[in-house]
């Protein structure tokens, strides 16, 4: 009572104000410009870890703030994809997510959607289109990464070395070939004696390594170039009994199972990982800012590259650094 009796008294004397709030200048226009958008996801396939996180980004960040997101899935078909892409550009959604299968595939129609008015906005895997923004992997850097890390594992052994690739006309194959090459440039006393394309299919890279460790039994590191691919890859290592001679390098998403687990059973020396959720963050993040700032197709052309964490035994057990598909 006496500290209300205080504050009443403190209000009568002459020249004491109360302050008032104000109006906040940005919020509104934020809000009137996100509400009632529709963005679109086309990913590779929704079977896929990394999709299912970057949608879960999207539409924990976007729906409450009034957009519309729906999906499209072509299950790692691509013609199913480009005919996506092609119903999506006549539905004129405010923007679209897009997940290349390769490097020309979508071009063109990338370029189509910009001018028609659409906002594409590229995650994890470019085309050689460029669009107003691009959200993922700088590939070079992750081939830089790992060449290095094996270049260390094969000093005073054989400096034979395997590489299993993706497709490879993908961003993910092409420009993480860029980057390893820069690396084996400067140690020349390491000899790439396979590079193959497993299609980003576990099985095929499985049979691939079979092979090569049969030809190259003194085989000491492999690059491989996606975690769920790269399980045929392991398992071939370990089945021949050459865990301990092999350091077996490979990328992903970060997932619990696919990542961290793997390393620390020893299927893995390495798995270079890119936090999807924070790919997704950032994906929601980047669109966020576009639509609240008015951006239009073609006014510019943005890039936003995803941290890039080195997984081994050391780390593979410490909290954060991967994620599962609960979070």
């Amino acid at each position: 009572m006496r500290i209300l009796a205080m504050g009443v008294a403190l209000l009568a004397l002459p020249g004491v104000t109360v302050a008032k709030g104000i109006k906040e200048p940005l919020r509104d226009g934020y809000y009137q410009a996100l509400k009632g958008k529709k963005v679109a996801f086309l990913p590779g396939a929704m079977a896929m870890d990394l999709a299912i996180g970057w949608l879960a980004g999207l539409k924990s960040e976007l729906e409450p703030q009034g957009v519309e997101i729906v999906v499209r899935d072509p299950n790692f078909n691509i013609q199913a994809g480009a005919q996506a892409l092609t119903q999506l550009i006549a539905e004129k959604p405010d923007v679209i997510v897009v997940h290349n299968p390769d490097v020309t595939t979508y071009a063109k129609l990338i370029k189509q959607a910009e001018a028609n008015g659409i906002l594409i906005v590229q995650i994890n895997m470019a085309s050689l289109q460029k669009s107003t923004a691009y959200v993922g992997v700088d590939w070079v850097e992750m081939g830089a990464v790992q060449a290095r890390h094996v270049v260390e594992a094969c000093k005073g052994k054989s400096g034979k070395i395997a590489i299993v690739q993706g497709d490879l006309t993908a961003a993910a194959s092409a420009y993480t070939m860029s980057g390893i090459e820069s690396v084996l440039a400067e140690n020349p006393d390491i000899k790439v004696v396979s590079n193959q394309s497993a299609s980003w299919q576990s099985d095929k890279a499985k049979s691939i390594t079979q092979t090569v460790l049969k030809q190259n039994p003194d085989l000491c590191g492999i690059i491989g170039f996606w975690d769920n691919m790269d399980r045929g890859t392991a398992a071939a290592v370990d089945e021949a009994g050459l865990s301990d001679q092999v350091y077996v390098a490979t990328s992903g998403g970060g997932e619990t199972k696919a990542a961290c687990d793997m390393v620390k059973s020893g299927a893995y020396d390495l798995n270079v990982v890119y936090s999807v959720p924070n790919q997704g963050a950032n994906l929601a993040s980047t669109i966020k800012y576009l639509l609240s700032a008015g951006v239009k197709p073609g006014e510019i052309s943005g890039q936003m590259y995803t941290t890039l964490t080195p997984v081994t035994a050391a780390n593979a057990g410490d909290e954060g650094i991967c994620w599962t598909m609960k979070q």
